[in-house]
């Protein structure tokens, strides 16, 4: 053969090495998500990789044959075609006794490299940056591979099915998506700029809801504005006037006691019309929606959506009210500081110093702070739970933690409830220590 035809032989084997280098990390390494969109949109071949990605044995087991059947070629021809040039070449400046050594050392590294560089290296390299158009693209070669080698493909497989089974390892990948899988595309999108930091925050609060508790965004128990039966049309005018809600509870005596609540609409057009203002056997009075608080904040959502309702009360295990909630609440949650800033409850003094409201839900100080997870989380709600939780005590002023670098301490106390925390960054990282 003369030397072109030698070397259209040795192109030809590297790119049927290159392709099955692309076939090899393209339908391995794409997306499932990606090419269901795809095959939602009617493309056919990604039905046809989705398919193959379920059998990976099947594809492997022919890109294995072809890669390492080619690379004995490309060995046994290459070498032998090309040393005869490197010695005529080598023979003009060394006629030594090692000529033949030299030349067949040239002629295996030439080749190598071409192979490493054009066969493996770019090939695959390709393949990792676009997986899924490369992979629509090998998908029909790479099926009409698998008919032609079906015998060598059923065999190989059906060994290395054995084998995985002995070693106690499934036969196929689990395509699962969990969520930590999303926060990690939703982390990766956000680095990349395709997602804004508002956009990233909103998508992680929804995510937040299916284990964010009902207490940590609701109205607590001593702050809910209530009418009791026993007002009279006088205070209740005085109280319409003074805060401009759209529902108010309403209670026999106290809290506890819930009758309903009242629509202010249903108030405002009795006040137009003239018509007496009293709650006893009112027929305007609406049942009002009682859940438990250990309602997660998606539950709730079920709970609004069912009752046809966006005004809840929360009561605990001894059917005592301990706060208030409504889909507004909860939609400023999933907002965050879109419409709710987080500076009302948590106002940054310097670069290592916050003061911190009491009844700030510790998801929000972890975003705030930069820290990954509060000890025990699971038995409260706000950074007042967590400093009471510490301390095993009811807290007095100056007492303080530290947990993850920072120092947690009680600045403002009203009525034995915390009503305000200096955040301060250590200059180290400590464990958990309560001082009193």
């Amino acid at each position: 053969m003369s030397l072109s035809q030698e070397l259209l032989v040795l192109i030809t084997l590297i790119v049927v090495s290159a392709f099955f280098s692309i076939a090899e990390i393209s339908l391995s390494s794409a997306r499932r998500i990606k090419l269901q969109v795809l095959s939602d949109n009617g493309d056919v071949r990604a039905d046809q990789v989705l398919a193959l990605q379920s059998r990976p044995g099947h594809f492997f087991t022919v890109v294995q044959i072809g890669l390492n059947a080619i690379a004995i070629l490309a060995g046994i021809f290459g070498e032998a075609s090309l040393t005869p040039y490197f010695r005529s070449l080598l023979s003009l400046i060394y006629p030594g006794p090692a000529l033949d050594t030299l030349s067949f050392f040239c002629s295996f590294l030439s080749i190598t490299s071409v192979f490493i560089l054009f066969a493996d290296l770019m090939p695959k390299r390709l393949a990792i940056i676009n997986p899924e158009q490369l992979a629509l693209r090998v998908v029909g070669p790479m099926q009409f591979c698998i008919v032609l080698f079906k015998p060598l493909v059923w065999f190989f497989t059906t060994v290395s099915d054995w084998m995985l089974t002995l070693l106690g390892q499934p036969g196929q990948r689990a395509d699962d998506i969990t969520t930590a899988d999303i926060h990690a595309m939703m982390d990766a999108g956000a680095q990349a700029g395709v997602l804004h930091q508002a956009e990233h925050n909103v998508i992680g609060n929804v995510f937040e809801l299916e284990y964010r508790l009902v207490p940590s965004a609701m109205t607590t128990r001593e702050s809910i504005i209530y009418f009791t039966l026993q007002e009279t049309e006088e205070e209740l005018r005085q109280q319409i006037a003074t805060y401009s809600y759209s529902k108010f509870l309403v209670c026999d005596g106290n809290i506890d006691r819930m009758v309903g609540y009242a629509d202010s609409k249903d108030l405002l057009t009795r006040i137009i019309n003239n018509q007496p203002l009293t709650l006893r056997d009112a027929p305007w009075l609406k049942p009002v929606l009682t859940i438990p608080d250990s309602l997660t904040l998606s539950e709730l959502l079920t709970q609004f959506r069912a009752s046809r309702e966006d005004f809840a009360v929360v009561i605990n295990e001894y059917a005592l009210v301990v706060g208030l909630i409504t889909l507004n609440d909860v939609m400023s949650t999933v907002m965050g500081d879109m419409v709710q800033p987080q500076q009302q409850q948590i106002v940054k003094r310097d670069d290592d110093s916050w003061l911190v409201d009491g009844l700030t839900a510790v998801e929000d100080v972890m975003r705030a702070l930069g820290v990954e997870e509060f000890p025990d989380d699971s038995n409260y709600e706000t950074i007042a739970g967590f400093i009471m939780y510490m301390l095993r005590k009811v807290p007095k002023l100056t007492d303080s933690v530290t947990w993850a670098g920072y120092k947690f301490e009680v600045v403002d106390i009203e009525n034995h409830r915390i009503d305000q925390l200096l955040v301060t960054r250590l200059p180290t990282a400590t464990a958990a220590v309560p001082k009193a």
